[in-house]
């Protein structure tokens, strides 16, 4: 018996978290996916009916709102945060000597809650309260910044805080992978007389591709699921002007008591995060059997 519970202690050990994830997540993503093509509304109905509810998601105006503002967010808050997060890992990377308090600064709001982020850009962006108030009351009254309350522009309010608060994790993913170049390779660049611009761009950077690639995965998992930053900043207003789709899909099960569309926008919403982390993982598998 204590060697049968010596072989397989681990097992044993694991079998609890290995059923509950097995239960909790995989479980509730199948009973999601059968539920996406039923005719459930308030309570769930598990009679199949088709792909009804994925023909009612993407004839809905909501939706179509929903998917162009995840690609002008996701678009923007890419791009923006890995290029002031290269920037920024470039400059601490020139041996400043305030870098620990400047890293530190950087690194701060990735300590807090989405929630405490969107509440203080709601704020900072308020016109009646924030910046807008704070510049007229220094004697520019026609200065306007009404961003958070123009349906037209209060998607990039998102993409402002969003930014705030991940460029200085990229930073600190860029400044690992700075710092773990060869330095003889840049030190045979520098004797050969490159500049310092052409050694970035032509050495540097592109030997960190891998690095790249992940801090791409990790914005655009941020980018997919954001939900609590929109809810706290713009409540996915003016109207449904901010509207993501991990908004519309609350909204359809807890507000309008449409199961039926949360589960199909939610499977919705899994397949472009698979389109994102299969090549991922397919890629990283490869070069470790390679």
């Amino acid at each position: 018996m204590s060697d049968w519970l010596e072989n397989h202690l681990p097992k044993v050990v694991l079998a609890p978290s290995f059923i509950a994830i097995l239960i909790f997540v995989y479980g509730f993503i199948g009973w999601t996916a059968w539920v996406s093509f039923t005719r459930s509304k308030l309570l769930p109905r598990y009679e199949l009916k088709g792909t009804v509810q994925y023909e009612k998601l993407f004839a809905s105006p909501r939706w179509d709102t929903a998917m162009d503002n995840l690609f002008i967010f996701g678009t923007l808050f890419i791009v923006i945060a890995m290029v002031l997060g290269l920037m920024l890992a470039i400059f601490l990377d020139q041996e400043v000597r305030t870098e620990g308090v400047i890293r530190t600064i950087y690194l701060y709001p990735m300590a807090l809650s989405m929630i405490v982020t969107g509440t203080a850009w709601k704020w900072i962006l308020n016109p009646g309260l924030g910046l807008e108030a704070m510049i007229k009351g220094w004697g520019f009254e026609s200065f306007t910044f009404d961003w958070l309350v123009n349906p037209d522009y209060a998607i990039y309010t998102v993409v402002i805080a969003g930014v705030w608060q991940s460029s200085g994790f990229v930073m600190a993913l860029f400044l690992a992978g700075l710092r773990s170049v060869d330095g003889e390779i840049i030190k045979a660049a520098q004797v050969d007389g490159i500049p310092t611009w052409r050694i970035y761009t032509a050495i540097i950077i592109p030997s960190m591709a891998p690095i790249f690639l992940s801090a791409f995965i990790v914005l655009a998992h941020l980018a997919i699921k954001s939900f609590d930053l929109v809810i706290a900043l713009t409540g996915g207003g003016p109207g449904y002007a901010t509207d993501l789709p991990a908004t519309y899909m609350y909204a359809m099960a807890f507000s309008r008591g449409d199961i039926g569309q949360a589960a199909s926008s939610a499977m919705i919403m899994m397949g472009v995060v698979f389109t994102i982390v299969v090549p991922y993982l397919y890629s990283e598998l490869r070069a470790k059997n390679d």
